[in-house]
């Protein structure tokens, strides 16, 4: 018989710092995981860091047998989506096990025995910390490497979370399209669809302009968060806060690239958005993140690869506001995004992640010759 297994939850530095580095036990012969900063999971879980927990809660458990770490889980309690859609649902992210469902299941238990004693009656995951930040497991597409801020796990999770009892609640949907597919395309429909679009309501597209990034943000906060909000009726869409925003932009500043950033106004005000990030998780696989290796050693040879690595996008947002919706703007997004990428000498572009139910813009991103090659699933779970 095998030791018992003792679920604790992280208080100190250290703990949350061993839950961290956890990963690279269970990806450590994996030729697709992309590690990540150990400084940046840090300061991602740390409650005077992350504006997250300005307004929400979470705890981070993990699974010891025989006092060595074999699973980890995050169970959360986010209370601006409860109140946006009037729900007591409780989530949970950070899940990482050996394949053994009574490591799998002890930690499911912790996790819910945490939203419940405050007041849950779902458990839904994963999305660690929220839908805004990596969120989905990975049922469909292990064979090539996560782009960027999109999530990866070992295929025998998919049975571990099945087998708990969680159902299936929503997939999201990463589209691929080819570098020689999209030029096809661009050549066929991006002039004639600009001019038409542009000459029908009057809109201009431009790049965003970094020195004025204050301006910029204002423009994302106006097409994100208003009232006619772009993503304002997706299904789980919380919008963030204006600190949570700002956070966000200040992090991912550091590798985006304004060609890929395009504002859509009309009569000078922001009425659409469209945001691709360069795929590094590339340059930073060949880097290798690993705690055993010094930080700064790490982001030098990340800095070195990033010059020559990156050969691909994600585009992660491409929205209007709702009175402007069926006019052809997503399309144009979409297509000048592609055509950036093509003039860089990308090999390709992914957008994600899209939900299965958001017809309109998947019928969108299909008019580009794009194909879904890459599945992500959230589940649910009733807690009684």
């Amino acid at each position: 018989m095998s030791s018992p297994i003792v679920v604790s939850e992280c208080r100190t530095p250290q703990e949350r710092r061993q839950f961290i580095e956890f990963q690279w036990e269970i990806y450590k012969d994996d030729p697709y995981w992309v590690p990540p900063l150990v400084s940046e999971r840090m300061a991602f879980y740390d409650k005077a860091k992350n504006p997250f927990f300005e307004h929400s809660d979470a705890a981070m458990f993990t699974a010891r047998r025989d006092g060595r770490i074999v699973g980890t889980i995050v169970a959360i309690q986010n209370n601006r989506h409860n109140a946006f859609h009037n729900e007591k649902t409780g989530f949970f992210g950070g899940f990482e096990t050996i394949n053994d469902f009574e490591v799998a299941a002890a930690l499911f238990d912790a996790a819910r025995d945490w939203v419940k004693a405050r007041g849950m009656n779902v458990l839904r995951g994963p999305a660690t910390l929220s839908l805004n930040d990596e969120c989905g497991l990975l049922v469909e597409g292990f064979d090539s490497e996560p782009m960027v801020l999109m999530t990866y796990n070992p295929r025998y999770y998919v049975e571990l979370v099945e087998r708990y009892g969680f159902k299936k609640a929503m997939d999201l949907w990463a589209w691929w399209v080819s570098a020689e597919t999209a030029q096809q395309v661009i050549g066929e429909k991006l002039e004639r669809l600009t001019k038409l679009v542009e000459k029908r309501g009057r809109f201009t597209v431009r790049t965003a302009d970094f020195k004025r990034l204050a301006h910029e943000v204002q423009a994302l906060k106006t097409v994100y968060a208003s009232e006619s909000g772009a993503w304002r009726e997706n299904w789980g869409h919380v919008p963030m806060t204006d600190h949570e925003l700002e956070h966000v932009v200040n992090n991912l500043k550091q590798f985006a690239d304004p060609d890929f950033i395009l504002i859509v106004e009309a009569q000078g005000k922001p009425v659409g958005i469209g945001i691709a990030l360069p795929n590094i998780n590339r340059p930073l696989r060949k880097a290798y993140p690993n705690p055993k290796t010094p930080e700064w050693w790490t982001l030098l040879k990340f800095l070195y690869y990033r010059r020559t690595m990156v050969n691909s996008v994600r585009v992660i947002l491409a929205g209007v506001l709702k009175e402007y919706r069926a006019s052809g703007i997503e399309a144009v997004l979409m297509l000048k995004m592609l055509q950036t990428g093509v003039a860089k000498g990308y090999i390709g572009g992914e957008m994600s992640w899209i939900l299965e139910t958001n017809d309109a813009m998947n019928r969108v991103i299909a008019q580009t010759g794009a194909t879904v090659y890459k599945t992500y699933r959230i589940y649910d779970l009733p807690i009684g």
